[in-house]
């Protein structure tokens, strides 16, 4: 594969990851009839800067990454020190929490809903490759 095409093939995984991530927003946002006014993420995904501008753009919405992205770890050692006394209360370790970039959307809302629609479209399209194959193989065996 030539470096364009890893290029190319990166990039479509990093957009999948998004659109994935933005049709599961959409449907808890529709569930909870609450709307999402950021989005902040973690773990090892979220320090690619590219996935996190590209979530922002389609989701029309600010993605908020913290300085420390391992928060499952952070999140038992709050816990922790909440149990121990070490944190005063929940108020005292949200304030700890800091922000390391914050991702504001870059492409228009009709862009981004053309982006989605067009997820959508393929999704629907994949279903149906097996049902609708025009090319019928037949089992190899070995003789």
């Amino acid at each position: 594969m030539s470096p364009v095409n890893v290029s190319h093939f990166c990039r479509a995984a990093l957009e999948s990851i998004a659109l994935q991530s933005a049709d599961l927003i959409h449907c808890m946002e529709k569930d909870a009839g609450i709307a999402l006014k950021e989005l902040r993420v973690d773990g090892g995904a979220s320090r690619s800067a590219l996935l996190m501008q590209i979530q922002s753009n389609l989701l029309q919405r600010a993605v908020v990454r913290p300085q420390c992205v391992e928060t499952t770890a952070l999140g038992a050692a709050y816990l922790a020190g909440l149990a121990t006394g070490f944190w005063k209360d929940r108020t005292e370790v949200q304030n700890a929490w800091q922000c390391d970039r914050r991702f504001e959307p870059r492409m228009s809302a009709v862009e981004a809903a053309h982006r989605r629609r067009r997820w959508a479209e393929a999704l629907n399209r994949a279903r149906d490759w097996e049902e609708h194959s025009s090319v019928k193989t037949k089992p190899t065996t070995n003789a």
